[in-house]
C-alpha cells in the first residue's frame, strides 16, 4: 500500500511504564534497550521516541512489517503496534490522505461501516479532535459509496493522532503484553526443565521485569541428549520475551546416584530438589542474580504439597518465585500454547526429575529428617563436584 506523501513506521504504545513518576526515564530506558536488541535481529532502522509514543523506521530488512511487528509484541513493556503512515502536520494534507488510506484499505477488504478515532497530543493543532474525526469522516465518505458511521461497532476504526511535527494514520493494531521491561526488575535464575511448568514460570516472571539466566539440570545416561536439544528449544523459544541468553547445564548424575544409594527411598524426591536447590544458590551467586523461579504449583505432585515446598525453600538462599503457584493444570497449559512451548514441551524424552523416583515418595517431610538423612551425603562435595563441570549453552 504505497501512498505518496506518507512514510510507513512502526508505531508503538508502552503500557504501564507510562505511569511510572520520577523514574519513568529508568523503564523507558531498559524498554528501548530491549526494543533494538530484538530489532537487530531482523533489520537495520532508526528509532524516534516522543511523549507516550516510539516510532520505527525499518530502512532493510527481509522480513514484512507484519512479522518485524509479531517479534517485537513479545517485548514486555508494551500494549500494541500498529503500521502507520506519517505524513506532515497539515490538515488539509491530513483529510486528503485518509480518503486515499481508506480507499485502499477498502479495495483490499471492503467493509460497510467505519469510525474515525482522533487523539490531538498536539494541543496547538487549531482543529478539536472531534471536529477532525467527522471532516476526516466526510472525506471518505466521499470517495467510497454506500458507507455508513458507526460509532460503537464499526467493522473498522481510522486512528489519526495528531503529533507536533507529523500525524499518523492507521487501522490495524497488533497486540502485545503489556507487563514491564525485562530487566527494570532485577534478575532471577531460572530452574528450566523440559516439562510445560518451568518455561511459563518463566514468562510469567519476565513479564514482571525480570531477566533470566536458566539452569537445567542432566542425568546422562539416564537422560539423552535428546532431553538436553528439548531444553534448548525450549529457552529459544521464550528468550523473546525473557530475552534469555544461556542455560547452565548441571551434569546431575554422580549427585543422584549418591542420593539414590544413601538416602531413604520415600525422601528421594525431596532431597533431589533440595540438592538443586544448593546448587542453583551457587549459579545465582556466580551469575549475579537476585532470586529463583520455579514452575511449581501447589499440589500438583508429591514434591508440591505444602510440606515439600516449604522444605526445599529451606535449602534456598534467595527468595523463591513460583508464579504457578495457585494455577491449575488447565490455566498453566493454556499459557504455554500462547508461547508456543506447548507442543516441544510434551515430547516424550526424558527428565531428570522422573528417574529414580521413589514408588511411594514422602508427600509431608519434615525438615529435621531431611537434614539428618541429607548427613548420609558429603553435599559440598557434590555441589563442588556439578559447579565444576558445569557446561555453558549460549542461546
Amino acid at each position: 500500500m504505497n501512498l505518496s506523501n506518507a512514510e510507513k513506521v512502526l508505531l508503538i504504545k508502552p503500557g504501564e511504564i507510562m505511569l511510572k513518576g520520577d523514574n519513568r526515564q529508568i523503564f523507558e530506558k531498559r524498554l528501548k534497550e530491549n526494543l533494538k536488541s530484538v530489532l537487530s535481529d531482523f533489520c537495520s532502522f532508526d528509532f524516534e521516541q516522543e511523549s507516550g509514543r516510539y516510532y520505527i523506521i525499518i530502512k532493510n530488512s527481509d522480513y514484512t512489517e507484519y512479522e518485524i511487528s509479531h517479534e517485537l509484541s513479545k517485548v514486555f513493556g508494551i500494549v500494541a503496534i500498529s503500521i502507520a503512515y506519517r505524513i506532515q502536520s497539515n490538515e488539509e494534507l491530513l483529510y486528503d490522505f485518509i480518503a486515499k488510506f481508506a480507499k485502499k484499505v477498502y479495495d483490499l477488504k471492503p467493509f460497510s461501516t467505519f469510525r474515525i478515532s482522533t487523539k490531538r497530543a498536539d494541543k496547538t493543532f487549531a482543529t478539536q479532535s472531534v471536529d477532525v474525526s467527522k471532516k476526516a469522516g466526510g472525506s471518505v465518505l466521499s470517495v467510497i459509496e454506500g458507507l455508513k458511521v458507526d460509532l460503537v461497532h464499526p467493522e473498522i476504526t481510522f486512528n489519526i493522532e495528531v503529533r507536533k511535527k507529523h500525524i499518523y494514520v492507521y487501522y490495524e493494531q497488533i497486540q502485545a503484553n503489556g507487563g514491564m521491561p525485562v530487566g527494570s526488575a532485577g534478575k532471577a535464575i531460572l530452574m528450566l526443565s523440559g516439562g510445560i511448568d518451568s518455561p511459563v514460570a518463566g514468562y510469567m516472571m519476565a513479564k514482571r521485569g525480570l531477566a533470566q539466566e536458566a539452569v537445567y539440570f542432566h542425568s546422562e545416561p539416564y537422560t539423552s541428549e535428546k532431553a538436553k536439544e528439548k531444553v534448548i528449544d525450549l529457552a529459544k523459544t521464550i528468550k523473546p520475551y525473557t530475552l534469555l541468553k544461556r542455560i547452565y547445564v548441571v551434569h546431575f548424575t554422580k549427585a543422584q546416584l549418591a542420593i539414590y544409594e544413601k538416602c531413604p527411598h520415600d525422601e528421594l524426591t525431596i532431597i533431589m530438589r533440595r540438592i538443586m536447590m544448593y546448587i542453583t544458590n551457587k549459579i545465582a551467586s556466580i551469575t549475579n542474580c537476585q532470586a529463583i523461579i520455579t514452575g511449581e504449583s501447589l499440589g500438583q505432585v508429591a514434591s508440591q504439597t505444602l510440606e515439600s515446598l516449604t522444605v526445599t525453600s529451606q535449602a534456598a538462599e534467595y527468595i523463591v518465585f513460583r508464579p504457578l503457584i495457585g494455577m491449575d493444570k488447565t490455566e498453566i497449559v493454556e499459557i504455554a500454547r500462547k508461547i508456543e512451548t506447548f507442543e516441544t514441551s510434551i515430547l516424550p524424552y526424558e527428565d531428570c526429575c522422573t528417574i529414580f523416583v521413589a514408588r511411594h515418595p514422602k508427600t509431608r517431610p519434615v525438615l529435621s529428617k531431611i537434614e539428618e538423612s541429607e548427613k548420609l551425603l558429603n553435599i559440598n562435595e557434590l555441589v563442588k563436584d556439578c559447579i565444576d563441570n558445569l557446561e555453558v549453552i549460549e542461546i
